[in-house]
């Protein structure tokens, strides 16, 4: 069942990746469209894309970018990702499973250097590196994360309280604050809600296989689930769109795993690490994927495959972290 979670968790960062790298794409074929439209060329000098991104309506976005086949592609890609992280998250638990979704940003840097046919710089190699070396820690050392472990309703709908209270207290803040200070507050909040997310993924899966989809559509975690996920991508959009783009990627890929590994020690009957091997495991690990991540984030390469500011407000997808 670990080998089963892990390779499904990694497959699932892959296909986020993907879809990301793919509905990007189209998302910028779909500003030129509006802004050839609109009777102009499409150059980032002029700033009619920037102009085009923010005024186009929604409808006739969504009109576009639906007749383009690599935009249904990259909806598709997304949607395996999806089910692949829920059959992840089936046979393992969200501590395990959620911290190996920090290699979509792996996988982002190769994809973008292959689009654009250029080279990662060193200082993305060591970030790439630092991420393995990480993940490599995570896994190898026994006891790092249960292998499973049964949730605690009450636990999880107590954890989900004090989440949505911090989500709502990071937005308000975040309110006319400079823009490096809001996008990371936002972008925190929107890693908050992925955590729970992923949570709430494993009981709605476990409702799905044990209990049918008749009770699992009378129980709460589903709804629940669509809200918290709602909240995270409107959040993540806002995030992109503030003006501080990798700080947010870096605020969200950090926040999603790390929240998502406290849950699912705290909010499942699972055994919480003591030993001091194992403390000292997780702690590296930590900190491996922690620099791993702030420095692919901040790569020009990941952030221009992630949210390029010209769709940055069209786009409505997240990195990491997703999910």
């Amino acid at each position: 069942m670990f080998l089963v979670a892990v390779l499904f968790g990694i497959l699932a960062a892959l296909l986020f990746a993907a879809s990301a790298a793919l509905q990007q794409q189209a998302a910028r074929s779909a500003v030129t469209e509006a802004a050839v439209t609109e009777g102009g060329p499409a150059t980032e000098d002029n700033g009619l894309v920037g102009r085009v991104s923010v005024l186009l309506p929604l409808v006739a976005l969504l009109h576009r970018l639906v007749r383009q086949p690599l935009w249904l592609i990259g909806w598709v890609t997304n949607l395996v990702g999806f089910l692949s992280q829920a059959v992840a998250l089936h046979f393992g638990s969200v501590a395990l499973v959620q911290p190996l979704l920090v290699t979509q940003l792996l996988f982002t840097l190769p994809l973008a250097a292959v689009r654009d046919r250029t080279r990662p710089s060193g200082r993305d190699w060591l970030a790439a590196l630092s991420v393995c070396a990480g993940v490599v820690v995570f896994l190898s050392v026994r006891g790092t994360a249960p292998l499973d472990a049964e949730p605690d309703r009450l636990r999880v709908i107590l954890a989900g309280l004090f989440g949505a209270a911090a989500v709502g207290t990071l937005v308000v803040f975040a309110s006319r604050r400079p823009p490096l200070v809001h996008s990371t507050m936002v972008a925190v909040a929107a890693g908050l809600c992925f955590a729970m997310s992923a949570v709430l993924i494993k009981l709605t899966t476990e409702d799905l296989v044990g209990r049918g989809v008749a009770a699992t559509a009378v129980d709460w975690p589903g709804y629940a689930l669509a809200l918290s996920t709602l909240v995270g991508l409107v959040l993540g959009q806002e995030a992109y769109a503030s003006g501080a783009l990798a700080a947010a990627v870096a605020a969200m890929t950090i926040t999603n795993p790390a929240a998502s590994y406290l849950l699912g020690l705290l909010a499942f009957h699972a055994t919480l690490p003591t030993g001091p091997g194992v403390l000292a495991a997780v702690s590296a690990a930590g900190l491996l994927l922690f620099g791993g991540a702030v420095g692919l984030a901040h790569s020009p390469s990941v952030l221009s495959e992630t949210a390029h500011p010209a769709t940055q407000r069209l786009t409505h997808h997240q990195p990491a972290a997703g999910r």
